[in-house]
This record gives structure tokens, sequence and C-alpha cells, in this order.
């Protein structure tokens, strides 16, 4: 019975980041449909939310299936509860990254609105935000993950700094109200999906150290 198990939550955890791969391609493929102005690639993103959706689903039973299987001992019953958790985090980044493709299709509609917007930063430093995360849930390391956890303030502030420059240039040309609104919707995504990297971050320390975070740094 343990051996079953301990194979079953090794199989979960492997699926949990053949999960995480899909919400990170579909995050760099939205944003490529921005930046490059492609709809083919937005069209992908959409087309391909439903294979997170599902996994959610999948994913999900099977952690319901690993607490019915026997009573887990405190260490495996975190582990299944944190990898719930780490599943919900994915599935809604892979929401924003749909929300980036739609945007994309609006935005290729109309003239570039500024060459050098700092999308493309604000994805990098999401994205390796999501990869870090994932890799302290995958090797246990507490530390690190709170390290992570202080980068996100940086995500937020590229999304302030952003909305400032859109709001600068709706107020100079009424005509660019629309893409720059378009444009704060992408900001808005990539800094939500930095949020749930820092979720994840923060799930990672609660599963190593029993430890609640989760609003440290807001009363900070």
């Amino acid at each position: 019975m343990q051996r079953h198990f301990d194979q079953d939550l090794a199989n979960l955890k492997d699926q949990l980041m053949i999960m995480a791969g899909h919400a990170e391609n579909s995050v760099n493929m939205a944003v490529q449909a921005v930046v490059e102005r492609k709809d083919d690639i937005a069209h992908k993103v959409i087309a391909n939310d439903n294979i997170l959706d599902e996994l959610e689903i999948t994913l999900d039973e099977q952690c319901i299936n690993l607490l019915a299987l026997k009573a887990p001992m405190a260490s495996d019953l975190r582990l299944i509860t944190v990898a719930m958790k780490v599943i919900q985090n994915l599935e809604r980044i892979g929401d924003e990254a749909t929300k980036i493709a739609r945007r994309a299709l609006e935005l290729n509609r109309e003239p570039a609105l500024k060459a050098f917007v700092d999308i493309p930063r604000m994805a990098s430093l999401s994205i390796a935000l999501l990869k870090s995360s994932l890799d302290s849930f995958v090797h246990g390391d507490a530390k690190k993950a709170k390290e992570l956890i202080q980068k996100d303030g940086e995500i937020d502030d590229l999304n302030k700094q952003l909305n400032r420059e859109l709001i600068s240039f709706m107020l100079e040309d009424p005509q660019k109200i629309t893409r720059s609104l378009y444009l704060m919707v992408v900001s808005k995504s990539l800094e939500r999906i930095a949020d749930h990297a820092t979720n994840i971050a923060e799930e990672v320390v609660f599963l190593q150290e029993g430890s609640d975070i989760r609003h440290e740094s807001h009363k900070s």
C-alpha cells in the first residue's frame, strides 16, 4: 500500500511539472503574439487554454484519490494540499496568458503604439519568477522561495511605471486610448502571473517549514 501511494505521489509531481511547462509556454507565446504582432500565435494560446483546464481537473482528482487512498502522514498531507494550490495557480496563469492573447488580437488590428514598450522585460521577469518558484517546489528549497518573494515588488513597480507612461499617451492623444488600455491589461496580466508565481513560492515555505507567510509582505 505504501509503495503504491509513493508511486502515485511521484506521478502527481511529474504531471504537475508537465502542467507547469504548459503554463510557461502559454505565457511565452502570448507575449510573443503581442511583441511580434502575430495573430496565429495568439489563436494557439486561446485554443490551448483547455489543456490547462483539463490538467487542473485531472490533477485535482489525483490529489483527492491520494487523500482517500490512506490516511497520509502529516508531511504527505501537507504536500498534497500544497500541490492542489500550485495546480490552481498554474491554471490561473494560463487564464492570464489567454487574456494577453485576446488583447494581442485587438492590438494587432491597430498601428503599433510604441516599439519599445517594456512588456518583454516584465514578461521575462514574471516567467523567471515562475520558473524559479517551481524549481524551489521541486527541490524543497524554502530559502530560495523566500528570496523569490522579495522579487515580486520589481514587477509591481514596472507595472505602475508602464501605466503612468500609457496614461500620458492617452492624455496627449485620444486616438491612443484604446491601444493604451489594451496594453494596461497585458501589463496587469503579467503582474498577476508574477503574483501567482509568488503564491507558489509562499506555498513552498509552508510545505517545508509549516509556516504561513502569505500576508507577511502586505503587513510589512
